[in-house]
């Protein structure tokens, strides 16, 4: 694990697609670009100032050499990540402060406000290309479903909505019921069949397409803190069902790596302490960097697929690069995945993940903190089409210290000072969760048996 000091809080980060680099969204209206390398060595690439306000969201498109960011000054900014340039600005693209951007196609980006207002863009053009008003609480997160060119939002209000992108209507294509709860995160599994979506309440609901996106048809109790950040693997991550195992960063401190049907804990990856884990992303590193400590520069080896060197920031060709060296990097043992996680401090945190699923991080990776009452408190999944789940017996051990606090915000001043972020509140334990007795079961939710970190 590699701890990267940035010097601000991070709001948000994304890896380059190809490259070994990651780029992270700051408090201080900054974005910082970091190269990495097989050992977790970080160097700084570039940093450009893009908003005296915070930055809140940030996203890459395809070809990673586009960098589209937003937040709190409310404008749309797009940086060239070959020369760490700002090359493009749309000033007031929203009315309110901008939470959620995403590269949705080379053709179309969405953005997300605070009053949950929807936008598509294209680069090209200066002006939105449609808007959407039908959610009223902040925009959480993006999912693009590509079979069906569907864009599907989660928002603050409690409900999820799919908006198909080539209809001209303004109103979504569906839109679900109020979940009473937050949504914060979604991300897809079973190959897009299914889509998990993370809550205030630290409840994951599953979505199946073929029922319809009306309600959720699954609730996976256990996380003890809202799940403000869920993340897909890649394809090509070994060792791992990458259709069904999924990141999810609480508030809690904790990134877990959760399998999802059968429902299985698979550890915890990484430990941001008392701070809040808000985004999770993965980069798999296809073209590593070799960080030159006696130089103290970086410099990036080409891909398996090219003979190239780099010089800079830019690709030339190199005609004396051995082909059995290219060979070499298309085995799964030289690729090298990382994951990288924020929370509220001045950190952003590189873990190793390929190590983690072969095994070699396993012990390392269950945290001290977690104590018999944590290791009770994830559930299996159970179907709410199930009949037979009414006859499911109580479970051993209530979930403990259930956050149910609304999500943090910065402050509406733009002084840095004035925005440090505040440490969240420690569990405390106790022998009852007195929300297990005071907080009325939801219509969808089931009790089952059994410990979700049994084999822990």
């Amino acid at each position: 694990m590699s701890d990267v000091s940035v010097g601000s809080q991070i709001f948000d980060l994304v890896f380059h697609p190809s490259h070994a680099t990651v780029y992270t969204g700051l408090l201080s209206g900054k974005v910082k670009a970091f190269a990495y390398n097989q050992n977790g060595h970080t160097k700084e690439v570039f940093s450009v100032k893009v908003s005296q306000k915070s930055c809140r969201g940030i996203a890459i498109n395809e070809d990673g050499a586009r960098l589209y960011t937003v937040g709190k000054g409310k404008g749309l900014n797009t940086i060239d990540t070959s020369t760490g340039k700002l090359v493009e600005g749309r000033a007031k693209a929203h009315e309110t402060a901008i939470n959620r951007v995403k590269s949705v196609t080379s053709w179309l980006l969405s953005t997300g406000d605070d009053e949950g207002v929807v936008k598509l863009w294209d680069p090209r053009l200066k002006e939105s290309v449609r808007k959407y008003t039908h959610h009223f609480d902040y925009i959480t997160d993006f999912l693009w479903l590509d079979d069906k060119k569907h864009l599907v939002t989660t928002s603050g209000d409690g409900t999820l909505s799919v908006i198909d992108v080539r209809a001209k209507t303004s109103e979504p294509l569906a839109q679900s019921e109020d979940q009473e709860d937050e949504l914060l995160s979604i991300v897809p599994i079973k190959s897009a069949t299914k889509v998990v979506v993370g809550t205030q309440l630290g409840i994951l609901s599953v979505f199946n397409r073929s029922s319809g996106w009306g309600d959720c048809v699954d609730r996976i109790p256990g996380h003890p803190h809202s799940v403000d950040a869920l993340c897909v693997l890649p394809a090509s991550l070994p060792n791992v069902d990458h259709t069904s195992t999924i990141l999810t960063g609480s508030s809690d401190g904790f990134v877990r790596a959760v399998s999802i049907f059968p429902t299985k804990l698979q550890g915890v990856v990484a430990d941001h302490g008392e701070w809040p884990v808000e985004r999770i992303a993965v980069g798999e590193g296809l073209d590593q960097l070799t960080l030159n400590d006696s130089e103290e520069e970086a410099v990036q080896k080409p891909s398996s697929n090219s003979k190239q060197k780099t010089v800079g920031r830019i690709q030339v060709d190199d005609p004396d690069q051995d082909d059995s060296e290219s060979e070499s990097d298309e085995s799964a043992e030289a690729r090298h995945y990382w994951v990288g996680s924020a929370g509220h401090d001045e950190l952003l945190k590189l873990t190793n993940l390929g190590h983690f699923f072969n095994g070699q991080a396993r012990e390392e990776g269950v945290d001290e903190r977690l104590d018999d009452e944590d290791t009770e408190g994830l559930l299996p999944s159970v179907s709410l089409d199930d009949e037979a789940a009414e006859n499911a017996a109580e479970p051993d051990r209530s979930l403990n210290d259930l956050d149910t606090g609304s999500k943090p915000k910065e402050s509406d001043t733009d002084s840095e000072a004035e925005l440090e972020p505040t440490k969240s509140r420690k569990r405390k334990k106790k022998d009852k969760d007195p929300l297990s007795l005071k907080r009325k079961k939801g219509k969808n939710e089931v009790e089952v048996e059994g410990a979700f970190f049994d084999e822990l």
